[in-house]
């Protein structure tokens, strides 16, 4: 019995401090490369890319679950970038390198939704196309309901949006938990999604293949960080109430609105989610590209680049017409 206690004590220790190296490791490997703007509630880690061109505006990219300013970034940035658009990548509050808001309200989408905005704005950005992957959807959507003004127009990507059947993965679910979330953070989590992550890609990819660099491009290991794993399971434990709550509004949007998702998406449900935006938002325009999964942006950029500047011609034809 006293061997067997010292055999799991020295495998939680030996858990433990596989985390907290890794960790640190982890830190170090992605520092931040941006700038952090000071908002109420934390710092928004923003990555700038200049226009170049004939000037479109600002972009305002803001990523889905699991991920960081990369994701969005790597993919998009340099297209938009040649095509006009100075164009802000972000960390949402408490993924990458962006602080997490302080009270109950952290991962509600119109919370962090005001901190990215007043990031922006600080930046002089004063209005923007904003263009939202998954989770990120409820963001983009909440910014529109509550910032009219600051959204020129809206380009969902794969959104969460709508109410569905079945909840969340076990893990987002035990991550978030008061009481055995710490435990399952510090000690499973990291070491069990490295093995995991090549995996956990082929299934939002499937049915295509994810790029050979993009574990390193988009540094996708800081979610893995105890803290950070923690909040980016809180929020898509909380898209839950978020979808009920967002949803029955979303037909006060007059942002001129776009939404790309894939036939093969089996990650997140195109017919509940993009269709429902399609439904639900005055003139909204959809479209469905044929075996593609969750991450049109990298499977099929240039045609999501399209579909933005598509955007940005139905603001800019809009625009005088509002006035």
């Amino acid at each position: 019995m006293t061997l067997a206690l010292i055999a799991f004590a020295s495998l939680l220790a030996a858990l433990w401090a596989f985390t907290a190296i890794q960790t640190w490791r982890i830190e170090r490997r992605y520092p931040a490369v941006g700038k952090k703007v000071g908002v109420g509630g934390g710092a928004v880690h923003v990555v700038e890319r200049a226009a170049s061109g004939e000037a479109r505006g600002a972009a305002l990219l803001i990523h889905g679950a699991s991920g960081n300013f990369a994701d969005m970034s790597v993919a998009l940035a340099e297209r938009l970038s040649a095509n006009g658009f100075r164009v802000l990548s972000v960390d949402r509050p408490g993924h990458g390198w962006s602080e997490r808001i302080v009270g109950r309200d952290a991962a509600s989408p119109g919370r962090q939704a005001e901190m990215v905005r007043r990031a922006a704005e600080q930046l002089g950005v004063g209005e923007a196309i904003v263009v939202v992957h998954s989770v990120a959807g409820l963001t983009g959507l909440a910014m529109a309901l509550d910032a009219p003004r600051f959204v020129r127009a809206l380009v969902l990507i794969a959104p969460v949006s709508h109410p569905w059947p079945g909840g969340v993965a076990w893990y987002y679910t035990l991550g978030a938990h008061p009481l055995l979330g710490p435990p399952f953070r510090r000690l499973l989590a990291l070491p069990l999604g490295l093995a995991r992550m090549r995996a956990g890609l082929a299934r939002v990819f499937a049915p295509n293949r994810a790029p050979s660099e993009f574990v390193q491009a988009t540094r996708v290991p800081l979610v893995l960080r105890p803290l950070h794993f923690r909040f980016n399971c809180e929020d898509v434990v909380n898209a839950v109430a978020s979808v009920t709550a967002l949803s029955p509004r979303y037909r006060a949007i007059r942002a001129p609105t776009e939404i790309v998702a894939g036939d093969c998406d089996g990650v997140v449900s195109t017919r509940i989610h993009a269709s429902g935006c399609a439904r639900d938002i005055p003139g909204a325009r959809l479209t469905i590209l044929d075996g593609v999964g969750h991450s049109p942006h990298h499977t099929a950029a240039d045609r999501v680049v399209e579909i933005v500047l598509d955007a940005e011609r139905r603001a800019s034809k809009r625009a005088p017409e509002a006035a």
